[in-house]
């Protein structure tokens, strides 16, 4: 058996697929970007249940409501990973189990893109279902653990977003809001808004290009939705 090495022509041959996360503070329009995607080949997971301004877009979507139906979803949608044991999710073990429940994987080769928003939902989902969880307690007293909450919810976001980062040949699309805030030396600060900081430090890492929706002024002083990449 010879070490199974990729040429650099059979690399380029690979369908590709980008992954990207759409920033941006509330009503800026963000899920409005659905409408610029075909929607032939884009499928909507729509988190926020919010897709009024979307109504008219004509593409199929889906809905998860628990962190259990999203970590379902996000291994049908990115394939198993053979590195996992079968009692881990998003294992072999896990990835068989959910196609005997939605059914042949094959269905989703009509899909290019996948839109999902938003992480700054799913967050809180996450953290919901955390909060139940044993680590969520202490082990001496029994009460509510906090930080053993937070560190959960910190791995298991990490371990959903890079599953579907792993989702070869598909672009992902995560949509989260931007929060502006000010620190003690009153300089303004804008970042991912999202439960707990681990998250939104590590989000740059796992997707290949930050993109910024953002009003800014023109040469006449009119504001213009912007994409800053």
């Amino acid at each position: 058996m010879s070490l199974p090495i990729l040429t650099a022509e059979q690399r380029s041959q690979e369908r590709k697929g980008i992954k990207s996360v759409l920033l941006g503070r509330s009503g800026e329009g963000k899920t409005t970007q659905l409408k610029t995607l075909d929607p032939q080949s884009t499928l909507f997971m729509d988190l926020e249940a919010g897709d009024l301004a979307v109504q008219d877009w004509e593409g199929d979507t889906i809905r998860p409501t628990t962190w259990t139906e999203f970590r379902n979803v996000a291994v049908y949608l990115g394939g198993p990973n053979p590195a996992l044991r079968d009692d881990q999710v998003y294992s072999k073990a896990h990835y068989e189990a959910v196609c005997e429940k939605y059914g042949d994987p094959s269905e989703l080769d009509k899909y290019d893109t996948y839109f999902i928003d938003s992480i700054t939902v799913l967050g809180r989902l996450c953290f919901q279902w955390c909060k139940s969880q044993p680590q969520a307690f202490s082990e001496k007293t029994g009460k509510p653990d906090t930080r053993g909450a937070y560190g959960l919810h910190g791995q298991e976001m990490i371990a959903a977003l890079t599953h579907l980062q792993h989702a070869r040949g598909k672009n992902v699309v995560f949509v989260a809001i931007l929060e502006e805030r000010v620190d003690d030396f009153n300089r303004k600060l804008y970042q991912l808004q999202i439960e707990g900081s681990k998250t939104g430090l590590e989000m740059p890492g796992i997707v290949d290009q930050v993109i910024t929706l953002v009003s800014l002024p023109d040469e006449e002083g009119n504001l213009r939705r912007t994409f800053v990449c």
